[in-house]
């Protein structure tokens, strides 16, 4: 596109976002109500949106409605963790019995242990802890890994998002004045409140590249105890490990004794039935899974090799008045056992091929700089011509596309998730005709902004 493209881009982004306030006066509202009682008005920053977050109601199927009155359809599922979709009536019937049998004890119970028996099955772990969000469970994890190696550092990728403890709240998303050189990226802090000492057990490398890890551990190895990476990056849209790459991490971590964490919170039940360890095909020595396993409940979970677990029995700490409760522990076994099967899978990865083949004609046809990737449930369009290999890729991608289409689709009665960062989650109570309603809004979005 030329530039007459990219300025009808930001022309449609600021008349889409008119159109957006006129028609939900009452989330506006409710915004400026929640102000006096909630910072940004929102229970979590992620929630935050321009000119304000869309305040829902209640979500049945593939559809949610608004304080307005509005129907969507549902691309956003709760940052994916709905990819059962709303309501669905097999986890309300065992979340409304559990209900029924008492929500919460403190105290280890039968559906605890099947949950934890299932989650070790489906994802190639031996031994492993329950937590109450992913943040839990990244911290739990790399805590076992400090204990297990005796090490205090630890490794992250640059522009990953690990949760919202401090030791990797740092390069989450930086500025490209403040990353540093390719080869030695800064470990520069996300957030306000982290003290500037953390930063020295923090390292960060690029994502698909073993040549800056292996100089870290060839100068620090013995320090570090582990890497923590999402085996598929979803914090820059999505961007796939490199042939290799993951088993590569595995050893040359266990060749300096460090060890290798995946944080599958955003693909563990969502990219595959046994998320990116089936995908991708290795094993980590942990791993951590929230959001699509416990059907839309707050629970999490961490583990992975028993040896590495024991650290817990040895004296490492881990824990959670919620953690394992039985409320979240019966929504994760429906989740899991009865909705999530393997043919779910299969109906996903046709839905998930036809949306993303139809955004990547759309961008064709029209001359847009995009592509499209497929995950099967998960997937997104980047701005960027040629698919994304790490972080400082994502920075190359044309952000007025984005600003323009996110209130294109709202307007057009489908729920995005707010940020080009994001990606799409499709439930298994989406429809093929969900996905053309898609395809027909999006067609027609690049057809505009390319002046066709």
């Amino acid at each position: 596109m030329d530039n007459g493209s990219r300025i009808n881009a930001s022309t449609l982004a600021s008349d889409e976002f008119a159109k957006l306030v006129a028609a939900t006066p009452k989330s506006k509202a409710l915004y400026e109500r929640a102000l006096k009682s909630l910072p940004q008005g929102v229970g979590s920053s992620f929630q935050a949106g321009e000119p304000y977050p869309i305040y829902l109601e209640r979500g049945k199927g593939s559809h949610v409605w608004d304080v307005d009155g509005r129907e969507y359809l549902d691309f956003h599922n709760g940052f994916g963790a709905m990819i059962v979709g709303h309501a669905h009536p097999v986890v309300a019937e065992a979340i409304e019995h559990a209900a029924r049998n008492g929500t919460h004890f403190a105290a280890p119970t039968k559906a605890t242990v099947e949950f934890a028996e299932l989650l070790c099955e489906r994802f190639s772990c031996e031994s492993l802890r329950f937590a109450n969000s992913g943040t839990e469970a990244t911290m739990g994890a790399i805590r076992i890994a400090r204990a297990a190696t005796g090490r205090d550092h630890i490794v992250k990728i640059e522009g990953s998002y690990h949760g919202h403890h401090d030791p990797v709240m740092f390069s989450v998303v930086p500025n490209a004045d403040m990353m540093g050189g390719r080869d030695a990226p800064h470990s520069t802090p996300m957030s306000l409140g982290i003290p500037h000492s953390i930063a020295e057990h923090t390292h960060v490398v690029p994502f698909n590249d073993l040549t800056v890890l292996s100089k870290l551990l060839d100068d620090q190895g013995d320090r570090i105890a582990c890497l923590i990476l999402e085996p598929v990056m979803m914090n820059i849209g999505i961007c796939q490990p490199a042939p290799g790459y993951l088993q590569g991490l595995k050893d040359l971590l266990h060749k300096h004794g460090a060890l290798l964490i995946f944080d599958e919170v955003k693909s563990g039940a969502t990219v595959a039935y046994g998320g990116a360890v089936e995908r991708y095909g290795v094993v980590p020595d942990l791993a951590c899974w929230a959001k699509a396993i416990c059907g839309g409940t707050p629970g999490a979970a961490f583990g992975g090799r028993a040896d590495v677990m024991d650290s817990i029995t040895r004296g490492a700490a881990q824990q959670g008045t919620f953690n394992g409760n039985p409320l979240v522990a019966a929504a994760g076994i429906a989740t899991l056992s009865k909705v999530m099967t393997r043919e779910a899978y299969t109906y996903l990865e046709a839905l998930g091929s036809r949306l993303a083949s139809g955004c990547a004609q759309a961008l064709q046809e029209n001359g847009i700089p995009g592509h499209a990737v497929d995950l099967g449930a998960k997937g997104c369009v980047s701005y960027r011509p040629e698919p994304l290999t790490n972080y400082r890729d994502f920075l190359e991608t044309d952000t007025s596309l984005y600003e323009a289409s996110y209130p294109w689709a709202v307007n057009r009665g489908l729920f995005m998730t707010p940020g080009d960062e994001e990606q799409w989650t499709i439930s298994v109570q989406h429809t093929e005709s969900d996905i053309d309603r898609y395809l027909e809004q999006f067609a027609e979005f690049c057809s505009t902004v390319s002046g066709g």
